[in-house]
């Protein structure tokens, strides 16, 4: 029965084309492909690569970040054919609605919001730190420790407000509309490129070879590239997961892309391809300019060449970090809105998240309340247990997304999209799901553990879950569009999936 609920495809693609109504259609593939390098170039590069080397890889970064490229890959093409199957907004929701029914529809659309809520608070910590180094690096002001840091930081304060206000000013900004929020990202998209790319010229001149291969101790481990184990790298790989997460958000804009059968893959792979090459480089500079264990700080590269007597490199480097991890803001938050948008419309959360402001368009209501919601977030929780759920709630939603393309292709083999994952319909599919699961094992690495034995981001997932179930079954199960015309015996059942 909770299988049963298949969101018809026939009316999921005319409420994407219901222009009167809907959200406006300006986003091309520039624009998308800007969007999606503005999500994924940010918090991987400025941000997560120093907890990751300093607590669960070091030097074998590298290859963490080669690992969880491949995995986002895999994952990538699915989105990429199921996005230009369903160009409508709500993304891995929307797609699980269309094949694998209304209970894990909702299951996956909790999750996301988990994705995004608590990704953007795990941005804004790191946008903290920069904001915090710029300002005693050139103007010796300090704000008091205790407004820099939560409570269960490793230097306890009270609340991390740069990060609260940082949150409030991008919600002010979409609010206001999409058209202004992708040209603020346009502009930022481009320094911040040309800033990795300073780092790059910068830092090739300054690797010293001997801190790939460190002597154990204490502070480095067994040693050498691999100072905790094979373990240690595939934890990497499931903690800075987080650095690629920002492709599925471009599929989240599919209303309001102008021809989203053709843009949306292409902004889907051509900002991933761009940034892994990036990633990888960047992190191979960074673990070889200094040790490794020193980078377990919130502004890494610009510690690294501050390390190095570069104070003036790190300086920029910081302005460019600051504007990358607002264009991950940006694009954080701008798809959480629309993932509840898509839900409110299907009934299955209440209807005030679906109402559009009359000028600008946007779901304001929601955008404010998530905002303040986020702000709390990023104010009162440390970065690794943000980044950590923030990964749970990813790598769950690309699992169903993955299975989804076989059972699409089955169940609606008239459904032409712009593009097809390679090699038939499960090869791909089924390799990115094993290898979704497989980062979700290893995310247990570096984690803090309960009672002994069970990962704290484990459990802070399942407590999520819960409560995503619990209001499920007690208000959307009931009120879901669907759920009233079974009632009125309307229901449109889906054939069975061969």
């Amino acid at each position: 029965m909770l299988m049963q609920r298949v969101k018809p495809l026939s009316r999921i693609l005319a409420q994407g084309s219901d222009v009167e109504h809907g959200l406006k259609r300006s986003l091309g593939p520039w624009a998308l492909t800007a969007m999606g390098i503005g999500a994924i170039i940010g918090t991987g590069i400025f941000v997560l690569t120093g907890v990751a080397s300093a607590t669960r890889a070091g030097p074998s970064l590298t290859f963490s970040f080669v690992v969880a490229g491949i995995v986002s890959a895999l994952a990538a093409l699915c989105y990429a054919e199921v996005s230009s199957k369903i160009p409508i907004s709500g993304s891995a929701y929307t797609y699980t609605y269309a094949t694998l029914g209304e209970f894990l529809a909702w299951i996956v659309g909790w999750a996301l919001v988990l994705e995004y809520a608590l990704g953007a608070a795990t941005v804004s910590v790191g946008w903290s730190g920069y904001f915090n180094f710029i300002l005693h690096t050139l103007f010796n002001l300090n704000i008091p420790q205790a407004w820099q840091h939560s409570h269960w930081d490793a230097t306890p304060g009270i609340a991390n407000l740069p990060a609260a206000a940082i949150i409030f000013l991008i919600t002010a900004l979409l609010v206001r509309g999409t058209k202004e929020s992708g040209t603020v990202n346009a502009v930022i998209v481009a320094i911040k490129i040309a800033v990795v790319l300073f780092f790059i010229a910068i830092g090739l001149g300054h690797i010293n070879p001997a801190n790939y291969h460190l002597p154990p101790g204490p502070l480095a481990g067994a040693g050498g590239f691999f100072p905790f184990g094979w373990a240690g790298m595939f934890g990497g790989a499931a903690f800075i997961f987080f650095a690629y997460i920002g492709f599925d958000a471009v599929s989240t804009t599919a209303e309001e892309a102008r021809n989203p059968a053709r843009d949306l893959p292409i902004g889907i792979i051509a900002s991933l391809v761009v940034c892994t090459i990036l990633y990888i480089i960047v992190v191979a500079i960074l673990n070889g300019m200094v040790p490794f264990y020193t980078l377990n700080v919130n502004f890494p590269v610009a510690f690294a060449v501050d390390s190095i007597g570069l104070a003036w490199a790190g300086v920029i480097i910081s302005f460019g970090a600051i504007a990358g991890l607002t264009t991950v803001l940006l694009v954080m938050m701008y798809g959480q809105t629309r993932i509840f948008y898509a839900m409110s419309r299907d009934g299955l959360i209440p209807s005030m998240f679906v109402r559009l402001h009359p000028t600008w368009r946007t779901p304001w209501i929601s955008q404010i309340l998530f905002g303040v919601l986020i702000a709390a977030a990023g104010a009162l929780f440390p970065i690794s247990i943000l980044g950590s759920l923030t990964n749970m709630g990813t790598l769950s939603a690309f699992v169903l997304v993955s299975i989804a393309v076989p059972i699409l292709r089955n169940r609606h083999p008239e459904t032409q999209g712009k593009f097809k994952v390679p090699f038939g319909p499960y090869l791909i599919p089924v390799l990115s799901a094993v290898t979704a699961l497989f980062l979700i094992y290893f995310l247990r690495q570096g984690n803090p553990l309960v009672w002994g034995f069970f990962p704290l981001v484990w459990l802070g997932f399942v407590i999520w879950l819960v409560v995503g179930l619990i209001f499920y079954f007690s208000y959307g199960r009931h009120q879901s569009t669907i759920a009233l015309e079974e009632t009125a015996g309307l229901a449109i059942r889906q054939p069975p999936v061969n």
